[in-house]
């Protein structure tokens, strides 16, 4: 815990947080949870079914004791929709930890950054912990970090889209203008991305598609695991500055003639 990753107050090994969507089936997911170590999950609460019980219902297969609900907002377009999702969530005792996501564009799935700040603004006056999907404008995150949000999570990429960190640059600059964690969300593709992310000094990763799409989604659960400990690893290391030209690892002191 010497290197915890704390949100609002709360503390995490794990630095990954994975999503509950496009599983082959349940227990996969359950299965992929476990594998990659996560303690915190979100799930989409306009697509649960709350008419389910018992190994029906998606909540059945996550582990309350073990892991952090993080209902999210996913397919809500305005901050009204937002806030009241988030409130729906609350009284059915899910969460009052919230991904809040307020999408403006149906085909890119990018954030209306507006109306996700002012949903912001209204959910954290009413006792909700806040984790909003965003762009990776720094502006955009300084307004969510002075409305209180306990966390950013800038976009990598368009959601699903596998891609990568698109612009690693905007990430740096956004880590270095905000005090409170940076999570990627959303783009990730495989395990490099993880790593990269954290080498860049963000504090969290949050992905689905990468590993619920996967040929073998347990086993790219595992590998995310592993990409997140090394790429966390490394940037706490310090890695050697970059040069434009060859640096000879043996010095040329002290050689024999």
């Amino acid at each position: 815990m010497d290197d915890a990753l704390v949100i609002g107050g709360r503390r995490f090994r794990s630095r990954l947080i994975l999503g509950s969507g496009k599983y082959p089936d349940l227990e996969t997911m359950k299965r992929c949870h476990e594998a990659s170590g996560t303690e915190m999950v979100t799930v989409a609460v306009r697509r649960l079914d709350l008419k389910a019980t018992g190994e029906a219902s998606l909540l059945h297969w996550i582990d309350r004791e073990r892991v952090t609900l993080l209902p999210n907002t996913a397919l809500c377009y305005t901050a009204d929709d937002a806030v009241r999702t988030c409130r729906l969530a609350r009284e059915l005792g899910m969460s009052n930890w919230v991904k809040l996501d307020v999408r403006g564009d149906q085909r890119t799935l990018f954030p209306d950054v507006e109306q996700t700040v002012a949903a912001a603004r209204t959910l954290v006056k009413e006792g909700f912990v806040v984790l909003p999907y965003t762009s990776d404008d720094l502006i955009v995150a300084r307004k969510l970090a002075d409305a209180g949000c306990a966390a950013v999570m800038p976009l990598a990429a368009p959601i699903g889209s596998g891609l990568g960190i698109r612009n690693p640059h905007a990430l740096q600059l956004l880590r270095e203008a905000v005090r409170i964690p940076v999570i990627v969300d959303a783009g990730v593709g495989t395990a490099s991305d993880v790593s990269i992310a954290f080498e860049l000094g963000c504090d969290g990763v949050l992905l689905n598609t990468a590993v619920a799409g996967a040929r073998e989604p347990v086993r790219m659960a595992r590998a995310m695991k592993l990409a997140a400990e090394a790429g966390r690893e490394a940037f706490l290391a310090g890695r050697i500055p970059r040069r434009a030209y060859g640096s000879a690892s043996s010095p040329p002191e002290g050689l024999l003639p």
